[in-house]
């Protein structure tokens, strides 16, 4: 019995064919070549886009103080932060996540809730969470770094303003966060 030769109407991926009975071959060292020479060009574009928070452009109210430096508006929805992935909520009155980024607002301290030591901070706190819910999901803020970038628990540093006007100040105006002043002190007095 002699080889016989099966017909195919498959084609491999790095083969092409010209005409009948010619078939050419592309070098696989050629293809990763041009693949390369790709990624290369790509990579400065890939780059210059490594901002967090970038939503659209710069705000028109970036007059932030000479010592700061501001981002972009941002503008998500943020919901209260419950078990899973933490993306865009808040934790607490002070706290919250932005693109699965933990920011802590700067120059305040409100209530705690995980967990509250007393009726009274818990109360507070439930509020101050929803308000600052409420205060990030009334449209674009932007961000503005500080003295320091990251507290001791990795959290990232900064005050949150809209129209010019501090986010946390607007929460100590209302009552329920206080200026920060050092250490934790109680909510239940």
């Amino acid at each position: 019995m002699g080889k016989s030769k099966q017909a195919s109407n498959v084609i491999p991926f790095h083969t092409a064919r010209r005409s009948p009975g010619i078939v050419r071959t592309v070098a696989p060292s050629f293809t990763v070549a041009i693949l390369i020479v790709i990624g290369v060009i790509s990579l400065p574009s890939l780059i210059g886009s490594t901002d967090r928070f970038a939503d659209a452009s710069p705000s028109e109210n970036s007059a932030a103080p000479s010592d700061t430096e501001a981002s972009p508006t941002i503008n998500r929805t943020f919901v209260l932060c419950g078990a899973g992935a933490r993306t865009n909520c808040v934790v607490d009155g002070d706290t919250f996540w932005l693109d699965g980024v933990k920011i802590r607002i700067t120059g305040i301290d409100a209530p705690e809730t995980h967990p509250a030591r007393c009726a009274r901070e818990e109360q507070l706190g439930q509020a101050a969470t929803q308000r600052l819910i409420d205060l990030l999901n009334a449209g674009s803020f932007e961000l503005r770094t500080t003295d320091r970038d990251h507290d001791r628990y990795g959290r990232d540093l900064r005050d949150v303003y809209r129209g010019g006007a501090s986010l946390g100040d607007q929460l100590v105006r209302e009552g329920l966060a206080r200026p920060y002043d050092g250490p934790r002190r109680s909510w239940c007095d």
